[in-house]
């Protein structure tokens, strides 16, 4: 997926669906941080739907 996929945009779309107040790194390797881990399903359907 690398070259494909930049996993700082994956990570934002997460974070941002967690309530968090965004994400950032390489488009290899990204990490961010949510306050609410109760909502990682929505983190995780947030990078369902930006995969396509």
């Amino acid at each position: 997926l690398t070259g494909t996929v930049n996993a700082a945009e994956l990570a934002r779309a997460a974070v941002l669906a967690m309530g968090g107040q965004g994400a950032g790194g390489k488009p290899d390797f990204a990490q961010g941080g949510a306050p609410d881990g109760a909502k990682a399903e929505h983190g995780l359907a947030a990078v369902r739907a930006a995969l396509g």
